[in-house]
């Protein structure tokens, strides 16, 4: 009996930071030897302060979000998007969107950091988080820092 396990759906976790591009195009690379699909998710989420931001005229935080996921998908898999591929966009917090995602993927892949936090950290918050809580293996991809 093998224990191989099976990876028909690779969900990677995208903020349009260069970590996440990069998971994404690991992700597809990948999935195509797999046969597996692949979707990229983005998060969004109403500051806690959302009165402030509206008064100084920003709004609409779930259109930039889907603005920067298209953005992201482009910059790593070019203007054609493959067939493999699905979008989606879910308001939440990352952590807790991708450990739920997780329950129906058979591998997650994030960057090793995002936008948010110390940049000095060997490991970001909600990829530290994904390791330990996920429902299924994941995959932190390292890309070394630009200088």
């Amino acid at each position: 009996m093998s224990d191989a396990r099976v990876v028909k759906t690779i969900v990677v976790g995208v903020d349009g930071s260069d970590a996440s591009i990069a998971a994404l195009r690991y992700a597809q690379n990948l999935a195509g030897p797999l046969s597996a699909s692949v979707i990229a998710l983005a998060c969004w989420d109403i500051p806690a302060v959302y009165d402030g931001y509206v008064a100084m005229g920003i709004d609409h935080f779930d259109v930039r979000a889907g603005e920067i996921l298209q953005e992201a998908v482009e910059k790593a898999l070019g203007a054609e998007i493959p067939a493999n591929l699905d979008t989606r966009l879910v308001q939440g917090h990352p952590r807790h969107i991708l450990i739920e995602a997780s329950r129906d993927a058979d591998l997650l892949i994030v960057g090793r950091r995002g936008h948010g936090g110390f940049g000095g950290l060997l490991l970001g918050s909600v990829s530290s988080a994904l390791v330990a809580h996920a429902h299924c293996p994941v995959l932190v991809v390292h890309t070394p820092e630009a200088k």
